[in-house]
């Protein structure tokens, strides 16, 4: 008998290890600001995406993943606190602790603050897992914290462009441009500052974050150092790991070394079928700081030149990401490995004679998400709407780890697998208190509070919205379905301007 108790144990601790072993890890890869026809392999013959073409071609591609809005003008910040909370767009600013500071919801989007929630890291720290972040992060600190083991370079939320002393904003050279007084700008000079001379933090052994330095080196090549180095060190450990690499790229200030600057001509590179040189009407945010990047009205030249610099800095990022694949695959790591790439939000980049994202079209609400790893199927896209932020609970599932009540969003893992036909029926969106809409995979209608306005777009015969079909006849009955549709979202996510009358 004296023999059955550590036997128990023995088999316990083998059984439990054997369960360990087997843990998926997970590599997280997040741009900001990048757009949905971004990449070689998903249709865009333009750019070139060696690395980000190996996720389509060994993985699954959502060709028609949305972010669900925005309470403030930094829609990155949003997008950030919806990807850790799990929780939808009137739900996640409840808890002004998961905020930047300097973001939280106001007028009718700001309610009470509720209980907190497990964020995503947290789930897998929690789990045993080592958890490793560097890039940006654009959430508080303290949940950055309380969610990682490991913490290197962490990043502002943006950088400005500058010689010497910080500029204002009429005076700084990444702004405003092309024109006659903006001719010194080169992207590829490292003499501007901004993405070149990143400002970081790192988390200390006392487990705060501590005091920004500056580093010699572009933000791309920095945060891919310390992702190869983290994987370098995984070799040599049995623990699974949770890593959440985010860049600033492709972010203004589109910023990158000048042969990949070199790679698109300006006059060689395509304006989007959607220009103009100026937004029809003021949509809420037409004179936001991403607006004013390229001058007004919107000349063909600015947008060719900022396009050109937004498929350079994304060629970069894409040559940074194929270090890290390739760390992971020298690791021993890669087959039970889940590798997930995806952005915060799309951008404009002269469409619709904007330049940012703080707007309701599909070139700014939509972005890739790719899918690579044990039992993924291969070169498979999917049309099925999702959102962005079902990633959380999606690893959750991959991992089998439990999902906290607290998330919103539905995992994809039964879509990805082919056990489940159907994404989202309807996505919806919303922008501050001057933007709301709802999107069908045939139909988007938009609604402007402010200015009582509708448009209403056939994305089967017009997928790049030229044309509003709102006062057309023929729309009568998919208009009034939608706009029903749209009201019923809105009461069921709690959006704030139901109550304002």
């Amino acid at each position: 008998m004296k023999y059955i108790f550590p036997n128990i144990i023995a088999l316990y601790l083998l059984f439990n290890w054997s369960a360990w072993a087997e843990k998926p890890n997970i590599l997280f890869i997040i741009s900001d600001d990048q757009a949905p026809d971004t990449i070689r392999a998903l249709g865009n013959k333009h750019i070139q995406t060696p690395n980000l073409d190996r996720l389509v071609r060994a993985g699954t591609s959502f060709t028609h993943c949305f972010n669900q809005g925005s309470w403030s003008g930094a829609v990155c910040v949003a997008s950030r606190t919806m990807l850790i909370t799990g929780q939808s767009v009137y739900r996640a600013p409840r808890n002004k602790a998961y905020l930047d500071p300097w973001a939280h919801a106001k007028g009718a989007l700001a309610v009470e603050v509720q209980k907190p929630v497990t964020t995503w890291p947290e789930v897998f720290r929690k789990s045993g897992y080592q958890t490793f972040l560097s890039g940006k992060w654009h959430n508080n600190t303290y949940v950055a914290e309380k969610g990682f083991t490991q913490i290197k370079a962490l990043g502002a939320g943006m950088y400005e462009t500058h010689e010497g002393t910080k500029p204002k904003l009429s005076e700084n050279p990444g702004y405003l441009r092309p024109s006659l007084t903006r001719k010194k700008w080169n992207a590829w000079d490292p003499k501007f500052h901004g993405i070149w001379k990143p400002s970081v933090r790192d988390l200390q052994p006392d487990g705060k974050i501590g005091d920004y330095y500056t580093v010699e080196k572009h933000s791309s090549e920095l945060f891919a150092d310390h992702a190869v180095d983290f994987l370098g060190n995984s070799a040599k450990s049995e623990t699974p790991f949770f890593m959440y690499v985010s860049f600033n790229a492709p972010h203004d200030p589109r910023q990158s070394p000048k042969s990949f600057v070199d790679r698109y001509p300006v006059a060689k590179t395509k304006i989007p079928r959607n220009y103009l040189p100026k937004h029809p009407f003021d949509n809420g945010a037409i004179t936001i700081r991403d607006e004013q990047l390229a001058p007004f009205p919107r000349t063909k030249n600015a947008v060719r030149t900022h396009r050109a610099e937004y498929y350079a800095i994304i060629s970069h990022m894409d040559q940074q990401i194929g270090r890290i694949l390739n760390a992971l695959e020298k690791s021993g790591k890669a087959e039970n490995t889940y590798v997930i790439f995806t952005s915060d939000h799309g951008l404009a980049v002269g469409s619709h004679g904007l330049m940012g994202k703080q707007n309701p079209y599909d070139h700014s609400i939509r972005m890739p998400f790719l899918i690579r790893g044990p039992g993924i199927p291969w070169d498979k896209k999917v049309k099925e709407m999702i959102y962005m932020q079902s990633v959380y609970p999606t690893t959750c599932e991959l991992a089998g780890l439990p999902i906290p009540k607290s998330v919103d969003f539905p995992g994809l893992r039964d879509l990805i697998l082919g056990k489940q036909e159907k994404g989202e029926d309807l996505v919806y969106g919303c922008y501050q208190d001057t933007q709301r809409l709802v999107r069908s995979q045939t139909h988007k209608l938009i609604f402007y509070p402010k200015l009582n306005r509708y448009q209403l777009f056939d994305l089967v015969k017009d997928p790049h919205e030229i044309t509003d079909q709102f006062d057309n006849p023929s729309y009568k009955k998919i208009r009034a379905e939608l706009a029903q549709k749209m009201n019923q979202k809105r009461r069921e996510l709690g959006d704030g301007l139901l109550a304002v009358k």
